[in-house]
Protein backbone atom coordinates (compact mmCIF):
# COMPACT_ATOMS: atom_id res chain seq x y z
CA UNK A 1 0.00 0.00 0.00
CA UNK A 2 1.20 3.45 -1.01
CA UNK A 3 -0.21 6.38 1.61
CA UNK A 4 0.52 9.77 2.54
CA UNK A 5 -0.15 10.85 5.86
CA UNK A 6 -1.55 14.04 5.41
CA UNK A 7 -2.69 15.74 8.74
CA UNK A 8 -3.77 15.02 12.16
CA UNK A 9 -5.71 16.84 14.10
CA UNK A 10 -5.28 17.44 18.32
CA UNK A 11 -7.96 15.59 20.48
CA UNK A 12 -8.09 15.92 23.96
CA UNK A 13 -10.40 12.78 24.27
CA UNK A 14 -8.80 10.56 27.04
CA UNK A 15 -6.38 7.88 26.29
CA UNK A 16 -8.51 5.25 28.28
CA UNK A 17 -11.98 6.06 27.14
CA UNK A 18 -14.59 3.42 27.71
CA UNK A 19 -17.19 4.97 26.25
CA UNK A 20 -19.13 2.46 23.95
CA UNK A 21 -19.34 5.01 20.97
CA UNK A 22 -15.58 6.25 20.96
CA UNK A 23 -14.27 2.75 21.59
CA UNK A 24 -14.38 -0.49 19.20
CA UNK A 25 -15.80 0.36 16.18
CA UNK A 26 -16.69 3.65 17.08
CA UNK A 27 -13.30 4.48 18.06
CA UNK A 28 -12.62 7.81 16.09
CA UNK A 29 -9.69 8.94 14.10
CA UNK A 30 -7.37 11.67 14.19
CA UNK A 31 -5.38 11.05 10.80
CA UNK A 32 -6.11 12.40 7.45
CA UNK A 33 -4.38 10.16 4.67
CA UNK A 34 -3.99 9.92 0.96
CA UNK A 35 -3.89 6.72 -0.15
CA UNK A 36 -3.98 3.62 -3.32
CA UNK A 37 -6.02 0.55 -0.78
CA UNK A 38 -3.94 -2.48 -0.81
CA UNK A 39 -6.11 -5.30 -2.74
CA UNK A 40 -5.80 -8.33 -0.24
CA UNK A 41 -8.56 -10.75 -1.75
CA UNK A 42 -9.65 -10.42 -5.22
CA UNK A 43 -9.25 -8.19 -8.00
CA UNK A 44 -10.95 -4.73 -8.66
CA UNK A 45 -13.75 -5.16 -11.13
CA UNK A 46 -12.42 -3.33 -14.58
CA UNK A 47 -16.17 -2.50 -14.86
CA UNK A 48 -16.48 -0.46 -11.46
CA UNK A 49 -16.42 3.13 -12.28
CA UNK A 50 -17.22 5.84 -9.88
CA UNK A 51 -16.56 6.75 -6.19
CA UNK A 52 -17.87 5.50 -2.96
CA UNK A 53 -18.28 8.08 -0.02
CA UNK A 54 -19.23 7.74 3.40
CA UNK A 55 -19.84 10.28 6.13
CA UNK A 56 -18.79 9.67 9.59
CA UNK A 57 -19.17 10.63 13.37
CA UNK A 58 -15.76 11.80 14.56
CA UNK A 59 -15.39 13.75 17.54
CA UNK A 60 -12.54 15.49 18.77
CA UNK A 61 -13.33 16.45 22.49
CA UNK A 62 -15.26 14.87 25.50
CA UNK A 63 -19.17 16.16 25.57
CA UNK A 64 -19.94 18.80 27.76
CA UNK A 65 -22.27 16.54 30.09
CA UNK A 66 -23.68 13.88 27.45
CA UNK A 67 -22.03 12.07 24.72
CA UNK A 68 -24.12 10.68 21.75
CA UNK A 69 -22.78 9.60 18.39
CA UNK A 70 -24.69 12.15 16.24
CA UNK A 71 -22.83 14.60 17.99
CA UNK A 72 -19.13 13.67 16.40
CA UNK A 73 -17.21 15.92 14.00
CA UNK A 74 -17.60 15.14 10.36
CA UNK A 75 -15.14 13.43 8.43
CA UNK A 76 -15.74 12.22 4.44
CA UNK A 77 -14.40 9.16 3.40
CA UNK A 78 -13.81 8.74 -0.56
CA UNK A 79 -12.82 5.64 -2.60
CA UNK A 80 -12.81 5.92 -6.14
CA UNK A 81 -12.55 3.47 -8.83
CA UNK A 82 -11.14 3.18 -12.54
CA UNK A 83 -9.67 0.84 -14.86
CA UNK A 84 -9.25 -1.67 -12.05
CA UNK A 85 -7.58 1.00 -9.78
CA UNK A 86 -8.62 2.81 -6.63
CA UNK A 87 -7.81 6.03 -4.71
CA UNK A 88 -8.53 6.88 -0.83
CA UNK A 89 -9.10 9.92 1.01
CA UNK A 90 -10.19 11.00 4.12
CA UNK A 91 -11.03 14.39 5.23
CA UNK A 92 -12.68 16.32 8.42
CA UNK A 93 -15.20 18.44 7.33
CA UNK A 94 -13.92 21.85 8.00
CA UNK A 95 -17.09 23.28 9.47
CA UNK A 96 -17.04 26.49 11.50
CA UNK A 97 -17.51 24.40 14.86
CA UNK A 98 -14.75 22.02 13.86
CA UNK A 99 -12.50 25.24 13.08
CA UNK A 100 -13.83 27.01 16.62
CA UNK A 101 -13.10 24.28 18.94
CA UNK A 102 -9.56 23.62 17.26
CA UNK A 103 -8.07 25.35 20.56
CA UNK A 104 -10.47 24.23 22.88
CA UNK A 105 -10.44 20.90 25.16
CA UNK A 106 -14.09 20.44 25.37
CA UNK A 107 -16.93 20.97 22.99
CA UNK A 108 -18.55 24.34 23.02
CA UNK A 109 -22.21 23.96 21.99
CA UNK A 110 -24.55 21.15 23.73
CA UNK A 111 -25.16 17.81 22.22
CA UNK A 112 -27.98 15.60 21.01
CA UNK A 113 -29.13 14.83 24.93
CA UNK A 114 -27.62 17.89 26.49
CA UNK A 115 -29.61 20.68 27.50
CA UNK A 116 -28.93 23.88 25.12
CA UNK A 117 -28.18 25.33 28.43
CA UNK A 118 -25.12 23.38 28.78
CA UNK A 119 -23.26 24.88 25.73
CA UNK A 120 -20.56 27.15 26.56
CA UNK A 121 -21.38 29.47 23.56
CA UNK A 122 -24.74 31.05 23.11
CA UNK A 123 -24.88 30.82 19.36
CA UNK A 124 -24.92 27.92 17.32
CA UNK A 125 -27.43 25.50 14.63
CA UNK A 126 -29.98 23.61 14.51
CA UNK A 127 -33.80 23.39 14.94
CA UNK A 128 -33.09 23.22 19.00
CA UNK A 129 -30.36 26.10 19.01
CA UNK A 130 -26.92 26.11 20.78
CA UNK A 131 -25.90 22.68 18.72
CA UNK A 132 -22.85 22.13 16.51
CA UNK A 133 -23.40 22.13 12.99
CA UNK A 134 -21.36 18.80 12.75
CA UNK A 135 -22.18 18.01 9.10
CA UNK A 136 -21.76 14.48 10.14
CA UNK A 137 -25.01 13.14 8.87
CA UNK A 138 -25.30 12.60 5.12
CA UNK A 139 -23.50 13.05 1.83
CA UNK A 140 -24.82 13.21 -1.85
CA UNK A 141 -23.11 14.44 -4.87
CA UNK A 142 -24.82 17.37 -6.60
CA UNK A 143 -23.04 19.07 -9.61
CA UNK A 144 -19.96 17.87 -8.88
CA UNK A 145 -19.26 18.60 -5.74
CA UNK A 146 -19.66 16.41 -2.78
CA UNK A 147 -22.71 18.22 -0.21
CA UNK A 148 -22.51 17.38 3.50
CA UNK A 149 -25.39 17.57 5.84
CA UNK A 150 -26.69 17.86 9.61
CA UNK A 151 -29.82 15.99 11.10
CA UNK A 152 -31.22 18.64 12.65
CA UNK A 153 -31.02 21.19 10.20
CA UNK A 154 -27.62 23.39 9.49
CA UNK A 155 -25.38 24.66 6.88
CA UNK A 156 -24.59 22.20 3.31
CA UNK A 157 -20.21 21.94 3.32
CA UNK A 158 -19.45 21.27 -0.01
CA UNK A 159 -16.53 18.94 -1.08
CA UNK A 160 -13.75 18.58 -3.51
CA UNK A 161 -14.12 15.52 -5.12
CA UNK A 162 -10.48 15.16 -6.75
CA UNK A 163 -9.10 16.04 -3.05
CA UNK A 164 -11.63 15.33 -0.52
CA UNK A 165 -11.22 19.32 0.59
CA UNK A 166 -13.98 21.66 2.15
CA UNK A 167 -14.74 24.36 -0.21
CA UNK A 168 -17.11 26.23 2.00
CA UNK A 169 -20.64 26.22 2.28
CA UNK A 170 -23.42 25.93 -0.39
CA UNK A 171 -25.52 28.95 -0.54
CA UNK A 172 -27.10 28.46 -3.71
CA UNK A 173 -26.31 32.07 -4.89
CA UNK A 174 -27.81 33.02 -1.10
CA UNK A 175 -31.07 31.56 -1.34
CA UNK A 176 -31.00 28.72 1.26
CA UNK A 177 -33.61 28.89 3.59
CA UNK A 178 -32.96 30.72 6.67
CA UNK A 179 -33.58 27.45 8.68
CA UNK A 180 -30.77 25.81 6.76
CA UNK A 181 -31.19 22.24 5.13
CA UNK A 182 -32.24 19.56 7.13
CA UNK A 183 -30.10 15.92 6.21
CA UNK A 184 -31.21 13.74 3.28
CA UNK A 185 -31.68 16.08 0.66
CA UNK A 186 -32.35 13.89 -2.44
CA UNK A 187 -30.54 14.29 -5.94
CA UNK A 188 -33.17 13.24 -9.03
CA UNK A 189 -30.62 11.84 -11.40
CA UNK A 190 -32.78 11.85 -14.16
CA UNK A 191 -33.50 15.61 -14.01
CA UNK A 192 -30.15 16.60 -11.96
CA UNK A 193 -32.33 18.33 -9.69
CA UNK A 194 -31.86 18.45 -6.00
CA UNK A 195 -34.90 18.54 -3.65
CA UNK A 196 -34.22 19.36 0.24
CA UNK A 197 -36.65 19.88 3.06
CA UNK A 198 -36.00 22.39 6.37
CA UNK A 199 -38.19 22.09 9.77
CA UNK A 200 -37.90 24.63 12.57
CA UNK A 201 -39.67 25.11 15.91
CA UNK A 202 -41.22 28.62 14.31
CA UNK A 203 -44.45 28.32 11.70
CA UNK A 204 -45.31 26.85 9.71
CA UNK A 205 -42.57 24.62 11.12
CA UNK A 206 -41.71 22.43 7.54
CA UNK A 207 -40.62 23.51 3.96
CA UNK A 208 -39.61 22.19 0.82
CA UNK A 209 -37.45 23.40 -2.25
CA UNK A 210 -35.93 21.87 -5.50
CA UNK A 211 -32.61 23.49 -6.76
CA UNK A 212 -32.12 23.01 -10.56
CA UNK A 213 -29.15 21.21 -12.30
CA UNK A 214 -27.72 24.85 -12.42
CA UNK A 215 -27.37 25.58 -8.64
CA UNK A 216 -30.47 28.05 -9.05
CA UNK A 217 -33.38 27.80 -6.08
CA UNK A 218 -36.39 27.04 -8.33
CA UNK A 219 -38.49 27.30 -5.12
CA UNK A 220 -39.04 26.98 -1.56
CA UNK A 221 -42.97 25.96 -0.52
CA UNK A 222 -44.34 25.91 3.11
CA UNK A 223 -45.84 22.53 4.71
CA UNK A 224 -47.88 23.89 7.29
CA UNK A 225 -47.62 21.63 10.41
CA UNK A 226 -49.93 21.54 13.68
CA UNK A 227 -46.28 22.21 16.06
CA UNK A 228 -42.78 21.40 15.78
CA UNK A 229 -42.07 17.89 14.05
CA UNK A 230 -38.95 15.95 13.87
CA UNK A 231 -38.77 14.94 9.98
CA UNK A 232 -35.42 12.77 9.18
CA UNK A 233 -36.36 11.83 5.59
CA UNK A 234 -38.39 12.44 2.38
CA UNK A 235 -39.17 10.90 -0.90
CA UNK A 236 -40.00 11.72 -4.31
CA UNK A 237 -41.71 10.20 -6.87
CA UNK A 238 -41.74 11.91 -11.00
CA UNK A 239 -44.38 14.27 -9.75
CA UNK A 240 -44.64 14.37 -5.92
CA UNK A 241 -42.40 15.11 -3.16
CA UNK A 242 -43.63 13.08 -0.20
CA UNK A 243 -43.49 14.79 3.50
CA UNK A 244 -44.02 13.40 6.88
CA UNK A 245 -45.86 14.31 10.38
CA UNK A 246 -44.99 11.75 12.83
CA UNK A 247 -46.45 11.07 16.19
CA UNK A 248 -42.96 11.22 17.48
CA UNK A 249 -42.41 14.86 18.61
CA UNK A 250 -41.20 17.08 21.15
CA UNK A 251 -43.82 17.15 23.84
CA UNK A 252 -44.92 20.49 24.12
CA UNK A 253 -45.64 21.22 27.66
CA UNK A 254 -41.47 20.98 28.53
CA UNK A 255 -40.81 22.77 25.48
CA UNK A 256 -42.41 25.43 26.73
CA UNK A 257 -39.42 25.48 29.47
CA UNK A 258 -36.82 24.70 26.83
CA UNK A 259 -36.86 21.03 27.23
CA UNK A 260 -36.64 18.68 24.22
CA UNK A 261 -37.97 15.27 25.57
CA UNK A 262 -39.72 12.92 22.86
CA UNK A 263 -43.17 11.36 23.15
CA UNK A 264 -44.25 8.94 20.69
CA UNK A 265 -48.36 8.87 21.19
CA UNK A 266 -49.96 5.60 19.40
CA UNK A 267 -53.36 7.28 19.31
CA UNK A 268 -52.41 9.54 16.32
CA UNK A 269 -52.14 8.54 13.09
CA UNK A 270 -48.84 9.05 10.70
CA UNK A 271 -49.44 11.72 8.37
CA UNK A 272 -47.84 11.77 4.97
CA UNK A 273 -48.12 14.74 2.72
CA UNK A 274 -47.88 14.68 -0.95
CA UNK A 275 -47.26 17.78 -2.91
CA UNK A 276 -46.60 18.80 -6.45
CA UNK A 277 -42.31 19.26 -6.65
CA UNK A 278 -43.27 22.28 -8.37
CA UNK A 279 -44.72 23.58 -5.90
CA UNK A 280 -48.02 23.92 -7.32
CA UNK A 281 -51.30 22.51 -5.89
CA UNK A 282 -52.68 21.71 -2.42
CA UNK A 283 -50.63 19.42 -0.35
CA UNK A 284 -52.83 16.46 0.14
CA UNK A 285 -52.44 14.73 3.42
CA UNK A 286 -52.46 11.00 4.02
CA UNK A 287 -53.18 9.08 6.74
CA UNK A 288 -51.46 5.48 8.24
CA UNK A 289 -50.60 3.39 10.81
CA UNK A 290 -48.09 5.33 14.31
CA UNK A 291 -44.70 4.76 13.62
CA UNK A 292 -41.94 7.11 12.80
CA UNK A 293 -39.57 6.31 9.91
CA UNK A 294 -36.22 7.26 10.19
CA UNK A 295 -35.58 6.77 6.64
CA UNK A 296 -37.33 5.74 3.11
CA UNK A 297 -36.37 3.86 -0.03
CA UNK A 298 -38.14 4.77 -2.81
CA UNK A 299 -41.48 6.20 -4.35
CA UNK A 300 -42.94 5.85 -7.67
CA UNK A 301 -46.10 6.42 -9.63
CA UNK A 302 -48.28 3.58 -10.84
CA UNK A 303 -51.88 5.48 -11.83
CA UNK A 304 -53.93 7.09 -9.78
CA UNK A 305 -51.49 5.50 -6.50
CA UNK A 306 -47.92 6.42 -5.31
CA UNK A 307 -46.10 3.66 -3.51
CA UNK A 308 -43.59 4.53 -1.02
CA UNK A 309 -41.31 2.27 0.52
CA UNK A 310 -39.29 2.81 3.79
CA UNK A 311 -38.60 1.19 7.41
CA UNK A 312 -41.60 1.41 9.82
CA UNK A 313 -41.08 1.26 13.11
CA UNK A 314 -42.28 -0.80 15.48
CA UNK A 315 -41.12 0.55 18.66
CA UNK A 316 -39.78 4.33 18.16
CA UNK A 317 -39.19 5.56 21.50
CA UNK A 318 -37.75 2.30 23.52
CA UNK A 319 -38.38 2.45 27.14
CA UNK A 320 -36.04 3.86 29.17
CA UNK A 321 -36.85 1.68 32.32
CA UNK A 322 -33.90 0.08 33.78
CA UNK A 323 -31.50 2.64 32.28
CA UNK A 324 -28.19 3.83 34.67
CA UNK A 325 -27.96 7.28 32.86
CA UNK A 326 -29.56 9.49 30.10
CA UNK A 327 -26.97 7.94 27.79
CA UNK A 328 -28.05 4.82 28.26
CA UNK A 329 -31.62 5.49 28.22
CA UNK A 330 -30.86 7.35 24.49
CA UNK A 331 -28.68 4.47 23.15
CA UNK A 332 -31.48 1.92 23.43
CA UNK A 333 -33.42 4.11 20.50
CA UNK A 334 -30.23 3.33 18.59
CA UNK A 335 -30.68 -0.04 17.67
CA UNK A 336 -32.78 -1.81 15.12
CA UNK A 337 -33.80 -4.46 17.05
CA UNK A 338 -35.13 -2.07 19.59
CA UNK A 339 -36.58 0.24 17.54
CA UNK A 340 -38.31 -2.72 15.64
CA UNK A 341 -37.22 -1.33 12.22
CA UNK A 342 -39.06 -3.43 8.92
CA UNK A 343 -39.08 -2.62 5.52
CA UNK A 344 -42.63 -1.19 4.81
CA UNK A 345 -44.93 -0.57 2.21
CA UNK A 346 -47.77 2.59 2.01
CA UNK A 347 -49.82 3.20 -1.20
CA UNK A 348 -51.95 6.75 -1.16
CA UNK A 349 -54.96 6.54 -3.99
CA UNK A 350 -54.64 10.34 -4.76
CA UNK A 351 -58.27 9.41 -6.06
CA UNK A 352 -59.85 8.67 -3.11
CA UNK A 353 -57.75 9.75 -0.06
CA UNK A 354 -57.57 6.00 1.52
CA UNK A 355 -53.88 4.30 2.63
CA UNK A 356 -52.94 0.98 2.82
CA UNK A 357 -50.45 -0.31 3.94
CA UNK A 358 -47.90 -3.81 4.57
CA UNK A 359 -44.37 -4.90 5.99
CA UNK A 360 -42.40 -6.25 3.23
CA UNK A 361 -40.49 -7.96 5.48
CA UNK A 362 -40.76 -9.22 8.88
CA UNK A 363 -36.64 -9.37 9.67
CA UNK A 364 -35.18 -5.88 11.44
CA UNK A 365 -32.87 -3.86 8.86
CA UNK A 366 -32.75 -0.46 8.25
CA UNK A 367 -30.57 1.87 6.02
CA UNK A 368 -31.66 0.63 2.77
CA UNK A 369 -29.96 1.39 -0.43
CA UNK A 370 -31.25 0.68 -4.14
CA UNK A 371 -30.01 0.59 -7.71
CA UNK A 372 -30.48 4.90 -7.87
CA UNK A 373 -31.15 4.49 -11.45
CA UNK A 374 -34.35 2.67 -9.90
CA UNK A 375 -35.38 5.90 -8.66
CA UNK A 376 -39.25 6.98 -9.30
CA UNK A 377 -39.80 3.73 -10.51
CA UNK A 378 -41.29 0.81 -9.35
CA UNK A 379 -37.84 -1.33 -8.33
CA UNK A 380 -37.05 -5.20 -7.37
CA UNK A 381 -34.33 -4.98 -4.48
CA UNK A 382 -33.19 -3.09 -1.77
CA UNK A 383 -30.11 -3.69 -0.19
CA UNK A 384 -30.45 -3.48 3.73
CA UNK A 385 -28.43 -3.46 6.58
CA UNK A 386 -28.87 -5.84 9.62
CA UNK A 387 -27.68 -4.40 13.64
CA UNK A 388 -25.89 -5.58 16.26
CA UNK A 389 -28.42 -6.37 19.17
CA UNK A 390 -28.88 -3.61 21.22
CA UNK A 391 -26.25 -1.74 19.72
CA UNK A 392 -25.77 1.10 16.40
CA UNK A 393 -23.83 -1.43 14.70
CA UNK A 394 -24.19 -3.20 11.09
CA UNK A 395 -23.08 -6.57 11.67
CA UNK A 396 -24.57 -7.61 8.05
CA UNK A 397 -26.56 -7.30 5.19
CA UNK A 398 -29.58 -8.70 3.36
CA UNK A 399 -30.67 -8.37 0.12
CA UNK A 400 -34.79 -7.83 -0.33
CA UNK A 401 -36.11 -9.21 -3.36
CA UNK A 402 -39.77 -7.85 -3.54
CA UNK A 403 -40.57 -9.52 -6.44
CA UNK A 404 -39.73 -13.29 -5.32
CA UNK A 405 -40.43 -12.32 -2.02
CA UNK A 406 -37.09 -13.84 -1.03
CA UNK A 407 -34.23 -12.34 1.27
CA UNK A 408 -30.09 -13.30 0.81
CA UNK A 409 -28.66 -12.52 3.81
CA UNK A 410 -24.98 -11.90 4.76
CA UNK A 411 -23.39 -11.70 7.87
CA UNK A 412 -20.31 -11.15 9.11
CA UNK A 413 -17.84 -12.42 11.39
CA UNK A 414 -18.23 -11.44 15.22
CA UNK A 415 -16.08 -8.35 15.90
CA UNK A 416 -16.53 -7.29 11.96
CA UNK A 417 -18.79 -4.02 10.88
CA UNK A 418 -19.95 -2.35 7.96
CA UNK A 419 -21.09 0.72 6.54
CA UNK A 420 -24.16 1.80 4.41
CA UNK A 421 -23.49 -0.19 1.64
CA UNK A 422 -24.68 1.28 -2.05
CA UNK A 423 -25.10 -0.24 -5.59
CA UNK A 424 -22.67 0.83 -8.02
CA UNK A 425 -24.08 -0.31 -11.36
CA UNK A 426 -21.56 -2.38 -13.74
CA UNK A 427 -20.51 -0.11 -16.75
CA UNK A 428 -22.93 -0.95 -19.08
CA UNK A 429 -25.14 -2.38 -16.84
CA UNK A 430 -28.18 -4.29 -18.19
CA UNK A 431 -30.56 -5.20 -14.64
CA UNK A 432 -30.87 -3.73 -11.70
CA UNK A 433 -28.81 -6.04 -9.60
CA UNK A 434 -25.83 -5.68 -12.50
CA UNK A 435 -23.40 -4.34 -10.12
CA UNK A 436 -21.45 -4.35 -7.37
CA UNK A 437 -22.33 -3.63 -3.44
CA UNK A 438 -19.74 -1.48 -1.64
CA UNK A 439 -18.94 -0.86 1.65
CA UNK A 440 -15.98 -0.29 4.57
CA UNK A 441 -15.70 -2.29 7.06
CA UNK A 442 -14.61 -2.09 10.52
CA UNK A 443 -12.48 -5.08 11.78
CA UNK A 444 -11.69 -5.11 15.70
CA UNK A 445 -9.82 -8.52 15.04
CA UNK A 446 -7.45 -7.04 12.82
CA UNK A 447 -7.43 -3.80 13.92
CA UNK A 448 -8.23 -2.32 10.22
CA UNK A 449 -10.86 -1.46 8.18
CA UNK A 450 -11.49 -2.06 4.68
CA UNK A 451 -13.35 -1.47 1.23
CA UNK A 452 -15.28 -4.72 0.69
CA UNK A 453 -17.07 -5.34 -2.87
CA UNK A 454 -19.64 -7.92 -3.63
CA UNK A 455 -21.36 -8.76 -6.63
CA UNK A 456 -24.58 -7.40 -6.03
CA UNK A 457 -26.58 -10.33 -8.32
CA UNK A 458 -25.27 -12.63 -6.04
CA UNK A 459 -23.68 -11.43 -2.68
CA UNK A 460 -23.69 -14.76 -0.83
CA UNK A 461 -21.18 -15.85 -2.52
CA UNK A 462 -18.83 -13.41 -0.76
CA UNK A 463 -16.85 -10.34 -1.35
CA UNK A 464 -15.15 -10.41 -5.15
CA UNK A 465 -12.53 -7.61 -3.96
CA UNK A 466 -11.29 -6.68 -0.48
CA UNK A 467 -8.85 -3.68 0.12
CA UNK A 468 -7.70 -2.19 3.11
CA UNK A 469 -7.21 1.18 3.84
CA UNK A 470 -4.68 3.03 5.72
CA UNK A 471 -5.87 2.73 9.33
CA UNK A 472 -8.75 1.75 10.77
CA UNK A 473 -11.87 3.84 10.48
CA UNK A 474 -14.58 4.58 12.89
CA UNK A 475 -18.36 4.02 11.96
CA UNK A 476 -20.64 6.29 10.65
CA UNK A 477 -24.44 6.58 9.19
CA UNK A 478 -24.61 7.61 5.88
CA UNK A 479 -23.20 7.11 2.50
CA UNK A 480 -23.58 7.26 -1.49
CA UNK A 481 -22.48 6.26 -4.61
CA UNK A 482 -21.16 8.82 -7.42
CA UNK A 483 -20.93 7.33 -11.13
CA UNK A 484 -18.52 8.46 -13.07
CA UNK A 485 -20.72 10.86 -15.05
CA UNK A 486 -21.93 12.49 -11.56
CA UNK A 487 -18.10 13.25 -10.71
CA UNK A 488 -17.99 15.98 -13.53
CA UNK A 489 -14.44 15.25 -14.53
CA UNK A 490 -13.10 15.08 -10.88
CA UNK A 491 -10.80 12.45 -10.20
CA UNK A 492 -8.23 11.51 -7.38
CA UNK A 493 -6.71 8.81 -9.83
CA UNK A 494 -5.66 11.65 -12.55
Amino acid sequence: MHAQLVATRRSTLPVDDTHPYRTGAWRPMVNEWNAEPEVVHGEIPTDLDGMYLRNTENPLHPAITAYHPFDGDGMVHLIEFRDGRAAYRNRFIRTDGLEAEADSDVQLWSGFIEMPADAHRTDGWGIRGRMKDASSTDVVVHRGEALTSFYFCGDLYRIDLSTGDTLGKETWNGDIPAWGVSAHPKVDPRTGELLFFAYSKEEPHLRFGVVGPDGVVQHTTDVALPGPRLPHDMAFTEHHVILNDFPLYWRPELLEAGIHAPRFDRNLPSRFAVVRRDGTGPVRWFEADPTYVLHFVNAYEVGDEIVLDGFFQGCPLPSAKGAANLEEAAFRGLALDNLQTVLHRWRFDLRTGATTEEHLSGRYTEFGMLNATALTTPHRYVYAATGDPDRFLFNGLVKHDLVAGTETAIALEPGVFCSETVLAPRVGSTGEDDGYLVTFTMDLNADASYCVIYDAADPAAGPVCRLRLPERISSGTHATWAARSELAGASMLD
